[in-house]
């Protein structure tokens, strides 16, 4: 899709989708770049109405990570958005007619765009959901396959499926039971995840088990708020279960009685100052002089902070004692100088 190849050996993508008012091209462009800055590797942006819609050509220009176009109900505005050049769309078979679909996969195989099969728990088919008691996994498989077997009379096969519930346990259970039955490419997310917390909590159950079971080949972090922090959570779910090595890993102890610093503050700067860092560092951020540096001898680097200095320390062995004022631009350049070692 755009370059980035999805399924099969290839690494898991990390996707996220705006929030901002698409027909808005300026704000959409600037939060698509701040998206692709966190590590975003494909971005979706809603598609409500014919403005919308033109308004993808200005921004498919401005930005360099693949497109992809949200469609729901009208497949007017999905052949609009492949006209107009976008990498991919997805569609929700459940608002969209079979006869009108067929008119959106032609139009995709002609121009070489991807589609997701987005199957969505609130969205399934009136009659898939009445036989199955709700939108059960069964249910949700059952539509998925059967886009797909619409799709392949088509002779159209760059398809990626998606089988989302708010509930953790039917996401988990539909995707499954499709990835028995199937070998498409795997879109992962728990859709309406709420707020960052919860968020998180749900999609590092919901996501990661998944991945642990090695299923999946995109993935989603759903929050309600600001979605550049989706990407940072995707990457640390992906790092927790060492599928990729991507970005900072930052460590830090909870504090206890011991602590003499600001450990809060320091966790929150290295962070900020190594957002969109793409080197993979194992980093230990510790508040405690006498057992950190033994807690985190794991780590690439890290800092032990005593009261009024601490240890610069690698690998759980000391480097040299620092200043608290100096932790982080110290703590910055030996990061700096051990990826562009690493590089070269």
């Amino acid at each position: 899709m755009g370059g980035v190849k999805i399924g099969g050996d290839a690494p898991v993508a990390v996707q996220s989708m705006t929030c901002t008012d698409t027909r808005d091209v300026k704000a959409t462009v600037a939060q698509i770049k701040a998206l692709e800055h966190a590590g975003c590797e494909l971005v979706r942006v809603a598609v409500p109405d014919q403005e919308a819609a033109q308004a993808l050509t200005s921004i498919k220009k401005q930005i360099r990570v693949p497109l992809i176009a949200d469609i729901h109900f009208n497949q007017r505005l999905a052949l609009e958005v492949i006209k107009n050049g976008v990498d991919g769309i997805r569609i929700n078979p459940g608002n969209i007619s079979p006869l009108k679909l067929r008119d959106v996969v032609k139009a995709a195989k002609s121009r070489g765009v991807a589609i997701r099969i987005g199957i969505n728990a609130g969205s399934l088919d009136k009659e898939l959901s009445a036989r199955y008691g709700g939108p059960t996994p069964e249910a949700l498989v059952e539509s998925a396959l059967k886009s797909i077997a619409l799709f392949e009379e088509m002779d159209f096969t760059a398809i990626k499926v998606s089988l989302k519930s708010s509930d953790v346990c039917t996401t988990i259970n539909a995707c499954r039971r499709f990835s028995a039955r199937s070998d498409y490419p795997l879109h992962l997310g728990v859709t309406e995840a709420g707020t960052l917390v919860n968020a998180a909590i749900k999609s590092a159950i919901g996501i990661g088990a998944l991945l642990s079971e090695g299923i999946g080949d995109t993935i989603r972090v759903s929050v309600t708020g600001d979605p550049v922090s989706e990407a940072g959570i995707a990457y640390g779910i992906l790092r927790a279960l060492n599928i990729r090595k991507v970005g900072p890993d930052i460590i830090s102890c909870p504090t206890c009685g011991r602590c003499e610093i600001d450990l809060f503050r320091l966790v929150r700067t290295v962070e900020n100052e190594l957002a969109g860092m793409k080197g993979y560092l194992k980093i230990a951020l510790m508040g405690c002089v006498v057992n950190g540096p033994g807690e985190a001898a794991e780590a690439d680097i890290g800092i032990a902070g005593g009261k009024g200095s601490g240890m610069l320390f690698k690998k759980g062995r000391i480097v040299r004692k620092i200043n608290e004022e100096d932790f982080v631009p110290v703590l910055i350049q030996e990061i700096r100088q051990m990826l562009e070692s690493d590089i070269s």
